[in-house]
């Protein structure tokens, strides 16, 4: 869509009708926190990062810490991650369930925060929570809540289906 905006003294309108409000020089540059641009950036993290592609690009996309808040049906737990860190997990995942493949199904917005749904479908090719691999395919379902500011992430707040995985890996046992 072109963007054309229309003006109105110190307000500008964009083509989604939200005002962007201009200040000393008439600039046209939308604030770096729109909500379509932390869409964006949260989907190019998937595709880059969280995908397995790319996870070294991490500070691309991340803050130095990461507030990750990893609810449990049993407990919430919060851990600070660096992107060097996050990179690290994604290569555990990776070692886990192969070159998965990753699918967002869902994905919204509100202010800084981003909401994904996805679909992962790895290959379960090492041990897993005291499982054996059966390099057969397993399919987790997660969600997750990204805050971003300046353009990265965060703080987010992450549930997977483990329970799910762990009965997928136990039918595929047998």
């Amino acid at each position: 869509m072109d963007r054309k905006r229309r003006f109105d003294r110190d307000v500008a309108i964009d083509e989604r009708n939200q005002s962007i409000e201009l200040t000393g020089e008439t600039s046209l540059t939308k604030s770096p926190s729109s909500i379509q641009d932390n869409e964006q950036i949260v989907k190019k993290f998937f595709e880059v990062v969280r995908s397995g592609n790319k996870p070294e690009q991490a500070e691309k996309f991340m803050a130095k810490e990461v507030k990750a808040h990893q609810m449990n049906s049993e407990r919430m737990v919060t851990i600070i991650r660096s992107p060097m860190n996050y990179a690290e997990h994604i290569k555990e995942m990776l070692d886990v369930w192969g070159n998965f493949k990753i699918e967002i199904q869902e994905l919204l917005s509100q202010n800084q925060k981003v909401y994904v749904r996805w679909k992962q479908i790895g290959k379960h090719i090492a041990g897993y929570e005291g499982y054996p691999p059966t390099n057969k395919e397993v399919i987790e379902i997660g969600s997750a809540v990204y805050q971003l500011e300046n353009q990265k992430i965060v703080e987010y707040w992450i549930q997977v289906d483990r329970l799910g995985v762990i009965e997928q890996i136990k039918r595929n046992q047998k």
